[in-house]
């Protein structure tokens, strides 16, 4: 059980339980004080102590539970960050991320959560709720399908990668400036008159591992850095993690997928008009309400597979 400190008076949560613990220790005090010597007022004392230490071992562990809850609350990642990459297949490749992108876009936009383009590819949507929806899109997506340039009506076949990137209230991950190379450029694209007039856009690259991040959401250069290093520290917290998954494969039984970029996780099949998730081995139809971010069914599903056990690794059964 915790020590009592005066300290649990400046948590607004644990203000009320602190001050209640001061009251019975003053009592305490000035019952001792009024028995003095006297053995009829000290055996009467004696079971004033034990109700007073029996309430004040009640508020410690309340106090307790409390500061656990807060720890565990401030674990939970505030935010997610998606980031989209062209991966094989060249334009259409370049053009499927960007649905993606989109995709998730308009799924967060239903939600009625809190988001914002951090760069071209980049989405944070704000909330524990949509980390935890979020979670599991990690890996390479594939599309199928006929693209308008193809003449001869040959399906083509190319991938895009997704990250999806916890951002903690307390990174994981402290990053060392020393380590950061840091570029300044003015933001792009539309906004109003100012946009284009400071070098409010920031890239940061990490020399050790090489990762670059680059923000534009911010109107000040400032802003745009913290949410740099807030995007690096997750991704440094994604690469360990990946790392680590691959040390302990046999774990993989119990997980959905291990967060590794690699993975082949998706195929989205224009022809069938399919869906399918590699990872549960299930389908789903109606593929362009999918694409206007009607994804609850998958991510429920994913949800349910985690809370379940989780399931094997992803295996391409295309």
């Amino acid at each position: 059980m915790i020590e009592y400190s005066s300290e649990f008076k400046q948590n607004h949560q644990t203000a009320y339980l602190a001050e209640e613990f001061e009251r019975l220790e003053k009592e305490k005090v000035e019952g001792a004080e009024a028995a003095g010597e006297d053995a009829v007022l000290l055996e009467m004392l004696a079971e004033d102590m034990e109700r007073i230490e029996a309430r004040q071992k009640e508020i410690l562990t309340e106090i307790e539970r409390i500061l656990d809850k807060d720890k565990e609350e401030a674990s939970k990642p505030k935010a997610i960050v998606l980031e989209f990459r062209a991966g094989a297949g060249g334009d259409e490749a370049n053009l499927f991320a960007q649905e993606l992108k989109d995709m998730y876009l308009k799924y967060a936009d239903g939600k009625r959560w809190r988001l914002r383009v951090i760069d071209e590819l980049t989405l944070e949507i704000d909330g524990v709720a949509a980390y935890d929806a979020l979670r599991y899109e990690t890996g390479v997506h594939r599309v199928q399908r006929v693209p308008i340039t193809e003449k001869s009506g040959r399906i083509h076949t190319s991938t895009a990668s997704v990250a999806a990137l916890p951002i903690r209230a307390k990174p994981k991950f402290v990053v060392d400036m020393s380590d950061i190379d840091m570029e300044f450029s003015r933001s792009g694209g539309a906004g109003g008159q100012n946009v284009n007039k400071v070098e409010s856009a920031v890239r940061l690259i990490h020399r050790p591992t090489g990762i670059d991040v680059r923000s534009t959401s911010e109107r000040s250069q400032l802003n745009n850095r913290l949410k740099a290093l807030e995007i690096l520290s997750a991704k440094l917290e994604a690469l360990h993690d990946e790392e680590e998954a691959k040390k302990h494969a046999d774990l993989r039984s119990g997980q959905i997928g291990t967060g590794d970029r690699s993975e082949k996780i998706r195929t989205y099949n224009f022809l069938q008009d399919r869906v399918t998730d590699h990872r549960l081995k299930e389908s789903w139809h109606n593929l362009p309400k999918i694409l206007l971010g009607n994804i609850d069914p998958i991510i429920e599903a994913l949800q349910a597979a985690a809370l379940a056990g989780g399931v094997g690794p992803a295996e391409d059964d295309e």
